[in-house]
């Protein structure tokens, strides 16, 4: 689809602001990575990515928050809405985050290794973790209300988005803790709560 020509600045800008963001925290992550989360400061992040401290706290107001963004939230929920409609909304789940980590190259894929490792080892970052859950189930009840053409509120949608998010925040922590693929536990977790849970 074209776009006007008054709309591609604004796509552009947000496109390098996307790119500034993805710096950021990509220098952020290997710096925590190579001398530890508590001894990297906000000054050796900004200085690593090039830019400002104030630029910096433009993009992430604090330190944690370049742990705690994922830039992979939004484009797994317009991969999940956009699954054909003939899978049914569990197996677009799974459709949606294979199609997502499969386009990852080796580098964002390690970061994003990091980037959870860290949110499970750092106990202030664990905590705050709990907001984004919040945030994220939010975020999946809109797209499953968008898939199903129902509303955002209705308690089935809730349910379902919180029991999704309950698997693969389980993924989550079993791939932190051991060196599995995080696309393939996040599919075995969501395959199992397609079978119903079989204990």
């Amino acid at each position: 689809m074209s776009s006007s020509r008054g709309e591609q600045p604004l796509g552009l800008r947000e496109r390098k602001k996307a790119r500034t963001r993805a710096a950021i925290q990509g220098h952020a992550l290997r710096l925590f990575a190579a001398q530890g989360y508590a001894e990297t400061t906000i000054e050796q992040i900004a200085a690593a990515a090039e830019v400002s401290q104030s630029t910096f706290f433009r993009y992430f107001p604090t330190k944690e928050d370049t742990v705690l963004y994922d830039r992979l939230d939004p484009v797994l929920m317009k991969a999940f809405v956009e699954q054909p409609a003939e899978l049914t909304p569990l197996q677009a789940v799974r459709a949606a985050c294979a199609q997502v980590f499969a386009r990852l190259d080796a580098e964002e894929s390690e970061l994003e290794r990091a980037r959870q490792r860290l949110v499970f080892s750092v106990p202030e970052l664990r905590n705050r973790m709990i907001e984004h859950i919040a945030a994220g189930l939010g975020m999946l009840a809109e797209a499953a209300a968008e898939r199903a053409g129902r509303d955002p509120g209705d308690f089935t949608v809730r349910v379902w988005s919180g029991a999704v998010i309950g698997v693969v925040f389980a993924a989550y922590f079993s791939a932190a803790e051991a060196p599995e693929n995080l696309v393939d536990v996040i599919d075995k977790a969501v395959t199992l709560l397609e079978d119903g849970l079989p204990l």
